[in-house]
């Protein structure tokens, strides 16, 4: 009797702030536009994690406030599992919390026993080190980068990994 091949159990790691404005903000070289920003539909994306890269989790890093409980009960509807941070104000008054430090010690501690392989959500190069500690211990998946203009260089090194959220701009906008 030949045995069936195992599934391997996949994992997802989103910064949330970086997916949301590297597909939505508008980038301009030298005054002239470079990058159309688009509108994410978060739930087809959901959708897209499990059914282009066979996503068992998703867990989406994000900025904590309270006035946003509706979208983050949105979220969870879509199947995310949300990964708070707290925020603090800026100088203009708006919240600021970044997820870096919380998605690094998730992806390369807490979740680690329980994935195969990961996907990692963000074009930000602060990822490198979990990027390369990942491929060095054979877990990582890919890497999802929501635009190949504001993606980091150092994420040159992980070429074979990426993979570009515009090729299925029309699958994925609202």
């Amino acid at each position: 009797m030949k045995q069936r091949k195992k599934q391997p159990i996949i994992y997802a790691f989103i910064d949330s702030q970086n997916l949301n404005l590297g597909t939505s903000k508008n980038i301009y070289k030298n005054r002239k536009l470079i990058y159309r920003g688009w509108k994410l539909d978060f739930r087809k994306f959901r959708r897209y994690l499990t059914d282009k890269f066979r996503i068992k989790k998703a867990f989406l890093f994000i900025g904590y406030v309270k006035q946003n409980q509706k979208l983050y009960k949105k979220l969870k509807s879509y199947g995310y599992e949300l990964i708070y941070k707290p925020t603090v104000k800026d100088n203009f008054g708006k919240p600021k919390g970044n997820v870096d430090a919380e998605l690094v010690l998730h992806a390369a501690a807490i979740e680690f026993p329980n994935y195969d392989k990961a996907v990692i959500v963000s074009g930000d190069g602060d990822f490198y080190c979990l990027l390369e500690y990942l491929k060095k211990k054979g877990k990582l998946g890919n890497l999802i980068i929501p635009n190949r203009k504001s993606a980091s260089s150092l994420l040159r090194f992980f070429q074979k990994y990426k993979v570009f959220l515009i090729r299925d701009k029309e699958k994925l906008k609202r």
